[in-house]
């Protein structure tokens, strides 16, 4: 692991890293903040996964997690989106390719050989974070759009990894919309009942979330349409599960919407985490 850089903010490090990766061949970068507290012994850790066309940087610099991670004792990761760079398969379209890796493991060509981010997030990663770093056993995730679809759908397919959940706008019924039809079919092929084990709305019904979820939506989101949220409400209501859906007048997709509410995210990750220690 490389350090690329380190800065102190709010008691804590701001740090930016790299590694050769297993999962995804490539080299990729991430960010961890470490609050204050962590000084002290392993602090719990929350994950943040950023949307389509977004690095690592975006959340980092514009969501105003690192005040909240300071206040409530708590990491925070902030992964890439896809493998970069030199030999990784790319496309002209901002929604595929590098920048959209939907957290999926691809399993058709050229996609294959790198966007294994499934793998990357729920094992490589989680594995390098826990050796560098003072972070305990409880971990949480949350996401925005893209980031959301996957915090949804990892936190349903690793319930041992993660004991908390949350999201902002996320894309609720990929396999329903155009965000999602066109990447899982190129990532994962034709076969749509693949597609089921990528899907907030089909794997809550099918394997469900023991905890609760806090999910936030602008009202004004100029994507609402693609990101189905109705799909995922009817399935919570459905299902029964615990939840907290939060339609939220005036705000759109931006990341002035995510750091209105990002204080109150981090809180509740938090309180479900630091209950568990």
């Amino acid at each position: 692991m490389k350090t690329i850089s380190e800065n102190k903010v709010y008691g804590g490090i701001q740090g930016v890293y790299s590694h050769m990766s297993d999962a995804c061949n490539c080299e990729m970068t991430f960010a961890v903040y470490m609050p204050p507290q962590a000084s002290n012994g392993p602090v719990p850790c929350l994950w943040y996964l950023s949307g389509l066309t977004c690095t690592h940087d975006n959340a980092m610099t514009k969501a105003g997690l690192q005040a909240h991670a300071a206040e409530f004792g708590i990491a925070i990761v902030f992964p890439d989106t896809s493998p970069r760079g030199e030999g990784v398969a790319d496309d002209e379209a901002y929604d595929l390719g590098q920048g959209a890796g939907f957290y999926v493991n691809a399993t058709e060509s050229p996609w294959k050989p790198h966007f294994q981010m499934e793998t990357y997030i729920a094992s490589e990663l989680r594995d390098l974070v826990t050796e560098k770093f003072e972070v305990s056993v409880h971990h949480g995730i949350t996401g925005h759009s893209m980031g959301g679809h996957g915090a949804l759908t990892l936190a349903m397919k690793y319930p041992g990894h993660y004991q908390s959940l949350s999201a902002f706008a996320p894309i609720a019924n990929p396999s329903g919309s155009d965000w999602g039809r066109k990447q899982l079919g190129a990532y994962l092929g034709g076969d749509e009942s693949i597609w089921a084990a990528h899907d907030a709305s089909i794997l809550l019904k099918d394997k469900g979330w023991s905890g609760d979820i806090l999910i936030d939506q602008g009202a004004d989101d100029q994507f609402y349409d693609l990101l189905k949220p109705a799909s995922l409400v009817t399935v919570l209501v459905d299902t029964k599960t615990t939840h907290e859906y939060r339609l939220q007048q005036g705000y759109d997709h931006s990341y002035y919407f995510v750091s209105t509410f990002a204080r109150d995210h981090v809180a509740w990750h938090a309180e479900r985490l630091k209950s568990r220690s």
